[in-house]
C-alpha cells in the first residue's frame, strides 16, 4: 500500500458506516416509532430526575444547615429523610401561598369580566351604530345569513368536535398526572440514594472509560452542575425580587391587586426574559376590566421596573453568577423557547452558559469547573 492511501481497515469502516446511514434513511419510519416508544416509555424516568435536581439543592441546603456533620450512625440514617421531607414541605408551601394569593383574586377578576361583559358589549355596539359601521342593511344581511345557517349539523359538527377535544384532554390530563406520580416516586427514590448512586456511577465509569476520558466527562458535568445551580438560585432570588418590588411599587401606586400581580409577575419572572412581559401584559389586563387609566400606570411602571431588572437586578443576580453576557441569555432564550416552548426557555440558559463556561476554559486552558469572573471573556456585559 502506498503512504497516503487509507488502509483496508478504514475503507471497510467507511463503508460500514455509510451502509448504515443508507439504512437508517430507509427505515427511518420504522426507527422513528421504536424511538418514540422508547421516549414516552422513559418519560417518567427522565421527569423524575429532572425534578430530583432542584429538589437535592434544597435537601442539601437543609442537609448542610439542619445536621452537624458527625459520623453518629442514627443522624447518618435520619439526615437525608428530614431534610428531603423539609424540602418538599418548603416547595409545597410556596406554591401554596402562591396560590392563595392568586386564585381568590383571579377569581374575584373573572366574575367581574362575566358582570361587566354585558354592558360592554352593548356599548361597543352602540359605537358601531354612531361611526356608521353597523347599518340596518348590515344587520339585515346578518340576519339573513343567519336564518340560512342549517344550525342541526353546525351544532352537530360542533358537538363532535367539542366531545373529541374533552376525551383527548381527560386522556392527556391523565396520562401527565400517572407520568408525574411515577416520576415524583422516581426523584424520592433517586434522592435518597444518591450516595450510593454516585459511588455506583463512579465505579462503572473508572472501570469502562480511560483515565483521560473520566476525567473529561469528570469536567463537563462539574461545569454543568455549577451552571445550572447557579442559575436555578439566582433565577428563583431574582423573581422573588421582583414580585416583591412589583407588588410595593402598585401598592404605592394605588393600583388594585398588588399581591395577586406580584406573586404571578414573582413566578412568571422565573422564565427569563419573556416571563415579565408575560405577567405585565396579563396585570394589565387584570387591571384594564376595573379601570383603563390605572392600566395605562400599571404599563409604564411595569416597564420602567422591567427596565430596572433588566440594567440592575438580573446582571447582578443571574448574569453575574452564570457568567453570561446578555446577548448569549437572549439568544438562550430565542432558539430553546423556538425548539422546546417554555422549557426550552428555561433550560437554554444554564445549557448556553455551560457551553459558554467550557469554551471560555478552552481559550484560556485554565480546566476549571466554577467560573472565575476576573477576566474578559467571562464578564456577562
Amino acid at each position: 500500500m502506498q503512504q497516503g492511501q487509507p488502509s483496508t481497515k478504514t475503507i471497510a469502516a467507511i463503508a460500514m458506516a455509510a451502509f448504515a446511514v443508507y439504512l437508517g434513511i430507509y427505515y427511518w419510519p420504522a426507527i422513528e416509532g421504536v424511538i418514540r416508544v422508547a421516549l414516552s416509555s422513559l418519560v417518567p424516568i427522565i421527569l423524575g430526575f429532572v425534578l430530583a435536581y432542584p429538589l437535592n439543592i434544597l435537601m442539601s441546603f437543609y442537609e448542610r444547615h439542619l445536621f452537624p456533620q458527625d459520623g453518629q450512625p442514627l443522624v447518618l440514617r435520619l439526615r437525608p429523610i428530614v431534610s428531603l421531607v423539609a424540602a418538599i414541605a418548603s416547595l409545597v408551601g410556596i406554591i401554596a401561598a402562591v396560590v392563595v394569593i392568586v386564585v381568590p383574586q383571579l377569581i374575584d377578576c373573572v366574575r367581574l369580566l362575566v358582570d361587566e361583559l354585558p354592558v360592554a358589549l352593548t356599548s361597543f355596539g352602540r359605537w358601531l351604530e354612531d361611526t356608521g359601521i353597523l347599518t340596518p342593511e348590515t344587520i339585515d344581511a346578518i340576519g339573513d345569513s343567519l336564518e340560512a345557517f342549517d344550525w342541526k349539523t353546525g351544532v352537530g359538527s360542533a358537538a363532535s368536535v367539542i366531545m373529541s377535544g374533552v376525551v383527548d384532554l381527560v386522556a392527556g390530563i391523565a396520562s401527565g398526572t400517572a407520568n408525574f406520580v411515577l416520576a415524583f416516586v422516581f426523584a424520592l427514590f433517586v434522592l435518597l440514594s444518591k450516595d450510593r448512586l454516585s459511588r455506583q456511577a463512579n465505579l462503572v465509569l473508572e472501570r469502562y472509560l480511560p483515565g483521560h476520558a473520566l476525567a473529561r466527562l469528570r469536567y463537563v458535568i462539574a461545569v454543568a452542575d455549577d451552571c445550572f445551580h447557579r442559575f436555578l438560585v439566582g433565577q428563583c432570588a431574582e423573581a422573588a425580587i421582583l414580585g416583591v418590588l412589583c407588588a410595593l411599587g402598585m401598592l404605592v401606586l394605588g393600583l388594585p391587586h398588588p399581591w395577586m400581580i406580584g406573586a404571578l409577575t414573582a413566578f412568571m419572572a422565573l422564565i427569563p426574559i419573556v416571563g415579565a412581559l408575560l405577567s405585565g401584559v396579563i396585570g394589565a389586563f387584570l387591571i384594564l376590566m376595573e379601570s383603563p387609566i390605572q392600566a395605562l400606570v400599571f404599563l409604564v411602571f411595569i416597564i420602567v421596573l422591567q427596565q430596572l431588572e433588566g440594567d440592575l437586578i438580573y446582571p447582578h443576580v443571574v448574569g453575574s453568577s452564570i457568567q453570561l453576557p446578555g446577548i448569549w441569555v437572549l439568544a438562550a432564550v430565542t432558539v430553546g423557547g423556538g425548539a422546546f416552548g417554555i422549557l426550552g426557555m428555561f433550560v437554554g440558559v444554564p445549557l448556553a452558559a455551560t457551553a459558554y463556561r467550557l469554551l471560555r476554559n478552552d481559550v484560556y486552558r485554565t480546566g476549571q469547573a466554577v467560573a472565575q469572573p476576573n477576566d474578559e471573556f467571562a464578564s456577562p456585559r
